[in-house]
């Protein structure tokens, strides 16, 4: 297909800021598009933790004015920079009143409270800085709620704008749960018209929903995972806007994210103490060692570590950990955790860690380095999720040949394939119910295949290690998706 240009903006990017999954693909997703010819742009926000001076920002001239509703004109530096090892421009809009903070949208917590005005400045100063630049979109790729104003933007205020005359928009639901739900003055902010307060577009219980706005306008939704597309268009995974979906669904697409190899394989990774491969797993035993030791566990070469790198929320099967935590560790087992999020949940595992020191060990907190080292060093990799629009610790997990332990959700189900023992098929094992017994009975079942059954074992990570989830290839059916956009729009 021709070239095209793309305009991507998102709330977070690797390396510069993250919460979540959506920093890691934002920060991928442009480079393997420009690997296939086109012309990408990113924006963010320039929050206080990006420091201009380590990614070396230079200012752009002039200041960007922003026009917000009734709040009137405010204005924004504009920073330029790269995404790492690539040429792929990204800007950084610079507004200390919305972006000068060090939480991306909370502190402790507790929302900011204008994360409206925040984020309505965020999509519109985005399309404000395409014109500044001289850059005309053929398409318009917005992420979640905080740029779901976008496309909505884009069919109104700017629908007879020339410099986006040529232009679609697609939006990426990578969490479906996180609306940006606000008081219903947002509209004045938006400056879109009260027309558009109405249960088929902005409107949800006398409120304004931002990211059910986006849903409706844009000319193609994609969800990060086939089965998470095919879930939300359900009232147990619709998060309440599985009927907005379903009206929607001829242009609902599932797009698995892809892995940046570069950084996740231990062939090539600094982090971990010992470099491996496929065809020489040793320094996959000497990454155990070093974990058990780094954690305070006895090392125990024969013992299966299970780790978990991830937050401590409801969404990610915490729940079902904590109620089935006393009966795993009556097995023949060792369970290292890092992770961050809900404080009774850091109480619980930090309280764990002390009754069980032999067996069991936590970082409360989030390091980069060690989180590599989890994947390295442990055995299984566990993910218990009540859903997940794509996850990538577990396909992570698949190259560093530590075998995921999974819910059968969302992109969990996708990409791992459950372990037959007749003929040797899979890479991880997988559970469906969201229960504690299933979660228990599954660890129990990959326990018992490492004591007992070691060509099986032997089998798993072979396949899990030969499996690839590449951005090129997810570019490419981006690709398919953008030129879609563009038919359903233009015809």
């Amino acid at each position: 297909m021709s070239k095209l240009n793309i305009l991507i903006s998102a709330s977070e990017v690797v390396p510069f800021a993250k919460s979540g999954g959506l920093a890691d693909v934002v920060g991928a997703l442009p480079k393997a598009l420009k690997q296939l010819g086109h012309s990408v742009i990113v924006v963010m926000p320039r929050y206080y933790i990006v420091d201009k001076y380590q990614y070396n920002l230079t200012p752009l001239e002039g200041a960007l004015g922003v026009q917000m509703g009734v709040i009137g004109e405010e204005w924004a530096e504009v920073y330029e920079g790269v995404l790492p090892n690539s040429d792929v421009p990204i800007y950084f809009i610079e507004n200390d009143h919305y972006f000068g903070r060090l939480g991306l949208y909370d502190e402790g917590g507790v929302g900011f409270n204008d994360n409206d005005n925040r984020f309505i400045f965020l999509s519109k100063a985005a399309m404000q800085l395409s014109k500044k630049l001289g850059f005309k979109p053929d398409i318009i790729h917005a992420n979640d709620w905080h740029t779901a104003s976008m496309p909505i933007l884009l069919n109104t205020l700017y629908a007879n704008d020339p410099h986006f005359a040529q232009t679609a928009s697609v939006l990426t639901i990578h969490n479906l749960q996180h609306q940006g739900k606000f008081y219903k003055g947002a509209m004045d902010v938006l400056g879109v018209g009260w027309e558009r307060f109405n249960h088929q577009e902005l409107e949800e219980h006398d409120g304004v929903n931002l990211l059910k706005g986006g849903l409706v306008h844009a000319n193609a939704i994609n969800a990060v995972s086939q089965k998470y597309a095919q879930e939300i268009t359900t009232a147990e995974f619709g998060c309440g806007l599985e009927d907005t979906i379903q009206t929607h669904q001829d242009k609902l697409y599932g797009i698995l994210n892809g892995v940046d190899y570069e950084e996740w394989s231990p062939a090539i990774d600094d982090f971990i103490a010992n470099k491996y491969d496929a065809n020489n797993l040793q320094g996959k035993a000497i990454c155990k060692k070093e974990l058990q030791k780094k954690f305070n566990l006895p090392q125990e070469t024969n013992t299966p570590l299970i780790g978990l790198v991830g937050r401590l929320a409801d969404q990610k099967g915490i729940t079902l950990l904590t109620q089935s935590i006393h009966q795993l560790l009556e097995l023949d087992i060792q369970i290292v955790l890092l992770g961050t999020g809900e404080s009774w949940a850091e109480s619980f595992f930090s309280d764990i860690a002390l009754q069980y020191p032999e067996k069991f060990a936590s970082f409360i907190g989030y390091k980069n380095d060690l989180a590599h080292q989890i994947e390295a060093g442990s055995d299984f990799f566990l993910m218990p999720s009540l859903f997940e629009p794509c996850g990538l610790n577990q396909i992570y997990s698949l190259r560093y040949g530590t075998l995921p332990i999974v819910r059968a959700t969302g992109g969990l189900d996708d990409t791992i394939e459950n372990y037959q023992p007749f003929t040797g098929y899979g890479d991880g094992f997988k559970f469906y119910e969201a229960t504690d017994t299933a979660l228990l009975n599954t660890v129990k079942w990959a326990v018992d295949t490492y004591y007992n059954d070691k060509e099986g074992m032997a089998h798993l990570i072979q396949n899990a290690m030969q499996k690839r989830f590449s951005w090129a290839e997810s570019a490419q059916a981006y690709q398919e998706m953008y030129s879609n956009a563009l038919a359903s729009r233009f015809g």
